[in-house]
């Protein structure tokens, strides 16, 4: 018998093994908070699977997510990803990505990590929401809303309310695996 899943995955299998081991799985690893940071800014304005087919694409290019090394990056490293077919070539968002990490940098050294900076917003606990249908689900909460405004207070790009609120999900901040969904106890 197939599992009940939320419907957003459909039935793509990088969709659905995305869904059952890694969304909503609490992340306090600076490194791969960094690497769904760099991929929601680059989600902005397109769909989730779009990113997520590129994603090794992405690692290659933007060397293993490493924000130091991204912080550093100078004109031909963007020039070099602007012309990579592999990724997506927005010249805003690539610039973005570089500021993020910059940003980053600042953000570990005032909270001694970014895990550290983020998770305090919900006590270092994810929040468990109880939505029956994915059409309950918001896109923004006031917690998203507070958190973009203290990002971009803080000089990171590509980072509304929207785009924290699904970096949320993803790292498990919050668990909104809808209540019959197999995942929604697990996480």
């Amino acid at each position: 018998m197939d599992k009940k899943r939320c419907s957003w995955c459909g039935k793509d299998p990088l969709y659905v093994a995305y869904h059952d081991t890694v969304w909503g799985v609490p992340v306090y690893d600076d490194a791969m908070l960094f690497e769904f940071l760099l991929l929601e800014t680059f989600q902005a304005g397109l769909s989730w699977i779009t990113v997520l087919r590129k994603r090794e694409n992405f690692r290659i290019a933007f060397d293993g997510f490493d924000y130091k090394k991204i912080a550093a990056y100078d004109n031909n490293k963007f020039e070099e990803l602007i012309h990579n077919a592999g990724i997506i070539r927005n010249k805003l968002k690539i610039k973005a990505a570089i500021t993020n990490a910059q940003a980053y940098l600042k953000v570990q050294e005032e909270f001694g990590s970014f895990s550290n900076y983020m998770w305090g917003f919900t006590s270092g606990k994810p929040i468990k929401n109880s939505w029956r249908s994915i059409t309950d689900v918001p896109a923004t909460t006031a917690l998203s809303d507070q958190i973009s405004k203290d990002l971009k207070k803080r000089g990171f790009k590509f980072v509304g309310s929207t785009v924290v609120y699904a970096h949320m999900q993803a790292v498990g901040m919050v668990n909104d695996h809808v209540t019959d969904c197999f995942r929604y106890n697990e996480v």
